[in-house]
């Protein structure tokens, strides 16, 4: 799927300014999860996958959940908590 065939939305969401930019953090999200897929127990969390990707914490939360969308390919995202639940930390992987 090419970023012209992408379809972001949401209130704040302005084509010409994000089309681009959420392109190719769907591009890398996308990419570093599918690659954990293939390995057998590979979670990461939030953190994790933004340092992988270069994007914010909160930009790679959007994007999987984009990924769970249909239009964005209708991925399975599992999440599940690390450690301690006092934490609040989760980890997520995509099931192929």
């Amino acid at each position: 799927m090419t970023q012209t065939e992408l379809h972001f939305d949401g209130r704040s969401y302005e084509p010409a300014h994000d089309q681009k930019r959420l392109g190719k953090q769907m591009q890398r999200v996308k990419e570093i999860m599918l690659s954990n897929a293939t390995v057998p127990d590979e979670w990461m969390t939030l953190q994790e996958i933004s340092m992988w990707a270069c994007a914010p914490e909160s930009s790679v939360s959007a994007r999987l959940r984009d990924l769970r969308k249909e239009c964005f390919g209708g991925f399975t995202v599992e999440r599940r908590r690390r450690g301690d639940a006092k934490l609040g930390i989760h980890e997520y992987r995509i099931r192929l």
